[in-house]
């Protein structure tokens, strides 16, 4: 696992909802609704194959919750390419890819799909215009549509489908200004409740027959309460949720990596010392996740951000030493 691969993953990890019987149009400025619709994808136990889209690129997964009196379990497959599988008893995950199984480090964050709203919902309502769309019917179930509309140009528009039962994120879309779909996840095969759905993955320490295990890269890290660096731009509502320094021991190289999130989006904002290849500047993207990498002195600045591109570039241009 390389570091660029690495910026993506933990914003990845940063990045991936949702109940009730049917709910009429009052109910939508309730937030007991949202607060139902951010629980949901941790308390349900579901079992589905989703598919993501970006551009050209699709992507299959299978994805298997459970809830129970020991925590949250959850199964992750990728059906496309290379077998690979991510196992998480609560907070603890492993990755395997082709039988090879890797340890990874606990899990910071969780939002992933279909768990993509927080449990604190007062933020959105700050940042975004929250209305109701058109019934819908994903993977031949009933669902209610919500659409989260920016209320600056520096964020991008969320529409989402939610099981009009359990509250089940069911279909998930990215949108530019134009309305355009940027990315977007969707079941296109689940079953909810406990009917059904394999529990014998459900271990504490995960092990695949036959499989050999190899090493994570050695990742040091400690929590920062506040480092010498400073942001100075970021759209309204962002606000810090994680700072830590990491050291690449193979490289001996410390990076401060803070995390910034509005409820919906988030921005990681990576600072390294610039050395030989990794002297990359410009604009790079994928899906709603842009990077963009700049040369500060001696330091290399990169940020990454489910944004649309400008708004990284205008982060990282602001990332300057306190004090200077």
């Amino acid at each position: 696992m390389n570091f660029t691969s690495l910026k993506f993953t933990s914003l990845l990890l940063l990045l991936q909802l949702l109940g009730g019987v049917a709910l009429a149009d009052p109910l939508l400025e309730d937030s007991d609704w949202l607060k139902t619709m951010a629980f949901a994808a941790h308390q349900t136990n579901y079992s589905g194959v989703f598919v993501y889209q970006s551009g050209g690129r699709v992507e299959t997964s299978r994805i298997t919750h459970i809830s129970d009196k020991d925590g949250e379990h959850e199964r992750l497959e990728g059906l496309d390419g290379l077998r690979r599988e991510v196992i998480r008893n609560n907070d603890n995950v492993w990755l395997y890819v082709g039988g090879k199984k890797v340890r990874v480090e606990k899990r910071r964050s969780q939002r992933t799909f279909p768990a993509l709203l927080p449990e604190q919902i007062q933020s959105l309502k700050d940042n975004y215009q929250i209305s109701q769309g058109e019934e819908d019917r994903v993977a031949d179930y009933h669902a209610h549509t919500l659409i989260f509309q920016p209320k600056d140009k520096l964020r991008y528009t969320r529409k989402m489908w939610a099981h009009s039962q359990s509250g089940l994120l069911l279909k998930a879309v990215v949108q530019d200004e134009h309305g355009g779909i940027i990315e977007e996840y969707s079941f296109s095969q689940l079953t909810i409740g406990d009917k059904d759905i394999d529990r014998k993955w459900i271990k504490q320490d995960q092990i695949l027959p036959n499989s050999k295990s190899i090493e994570v890269p050695n990742v040091a890290q400690k929590l920062a309460t506040t480092s010498f660096w400073q942001v100075d731009f970021l759209p309204s509502g962002f606000r810090k949720v994680l700072e830590i320094n990491r050291t690449l021991a193979e490289k001996n190289n410390s990076v401060v990596h803070m995390v910034y999130s509005d409820g919906l989006s988030g921005i990681s904002v990576f600072i390294e010392k610039a050395t030989g290849a990794k002297n990359v500047t410009g604009l790079s993207g994928r899906g709603a996740i842009h990077m963009y990498n700049r040369l500060a002195g001696d330091n290399l600045i990169t940020v990454v951000g489910e944004v649309p591109p400008r708004v990284v570039i205008q982060v990282a241009d602001s990332v300057r030493l306190a004090g200077e």
